[in-house]
């Protein structure tokens, strides 16, 4: 009876263990509507955040900008998903988006198009996020706009950092020069 317990054991760990992925595994779609490939960031540091346009942190789009100015390129980048699910504070359509970014914040780190972050219908990336079985990592809400996931050079959770840190805090740019 022992080895057959065991023997479970071993299974269910086995099969724990291959419920977890990769951010590289996951597919998005830009702002402009085309398939994008999250491996072909393999071997970068990812700053993952959901950002709105009408929100009291907004702003934090200039410093999302400088941080992209200053250490992207070949080791690091930052993808912004659009999100409306805080107060209906990102109301507006991809383009419109786009537009703001492009237009009040010169934004020309990668925008995905608009997803929802929690809830139902949460997307299969945000799920991975914030799911300890399926990133290995831990459990994590998305408490509001602006909350950055920083991803590794292997396609795993480095940290969560609390949407009113600043992109450009010392924790952050710390991490991306390491």
């Amino acid at each position: 009876m022992k080895i057959i317990s065991i023997l479970s054991l071993v299974l269910l760990m086995t099969l724990n263990l291959n419920a977890q992925q990769s951010f590289y595994e996951f597919n998005v779609t830009t702002i402009d509507g085309k398939a994008f490939d999250l491996s072909t960031l393999k071997g970068k540091k990812v700053m993952v955040v959901n950002v709105a346009s009408k929100c009291g942190l907004t702003k934090q789009y200039e410093q999302l900008q400088e941080v992209y100015e200053t250490y992207g390129g070949d080791n690091f980048t930052i993808i912004g998903f659009p999100a409306n699910n805080f107060l209906s504070q990102e109301p507006g359509t991809n383009e419109e988006i786009k537009s703001f970014c492009q237009k009040n914040y010169g934004v020309t780190f990668a925008m995905m198009s608009k997803i929802s972050v929690k809830g139902d219908d949460i997307h299969p990336l945000y799920r991975w996020l914030t799911t300890e079985s399926l990133n290995g990592f831990g459990d994590s809400k998305v408490k509001w706009n602006f909350q950055k996931y920083l991803i590794d050079e292997q396609g795993q959770i480095a940290k969560v950092i609390d949407p009113k840190t600043l992109p450009n805090d010392e924790e952050i740019t710390t991490w991306i020069s390491q």
